[in-house]
């Protein structure tokens, strides 16, 4: 009797041991499921970083003038009424020559 509850105690064990090795949720899912987690964590990273900007200027938004002003002058072009406005536009391409489309002749007679 007591062989075959010996026995019966390894059987046991030899289940236990061949679920928590190769059964579901043993340790080759875990496995599984710790690398798709690192994964997803790597993909939600640069996420956090944008939504930590985000909130860092909302809150900038919420609490100073400064943030709203910037915005107000950058997107909508405002200026503040004790300020003089200039604009300087970039001059990316040479002027031509102008040319002359009246003959000589017609030039001279009409000066």
């Amino acid at each position: 009797m007591l062989k075959g509850l010996a026995l019966a105690l390894t059987v046991l064990l030899a289940l236990l041991q061949y679920r928590l090795w190769l059964g579901q949720g043993g340790i080759e899912e875990l496995a599984e499921v710790r690398e798709r987690v690192a994964s997803l964590e790597a993909a939600n990273q640069p996420l956090r970083d944008r939504n930590a900007r985000l909130a860092a200027e909302v809150l900038d938004l919420k609490t100073g003038l400064d943030a709203i002003e910037e915005r107000a002058r950058s997107d909508i072009g405002m200026v503040r009424t004790d300020e003089q406005f200039f604009w300087v536009p970039d001059v990316a391409v040479e002027a031509e020559p102008v040319v002359n489309p009246l003959p000589a002749t017609e030039l001279e007679a009409r000066r």
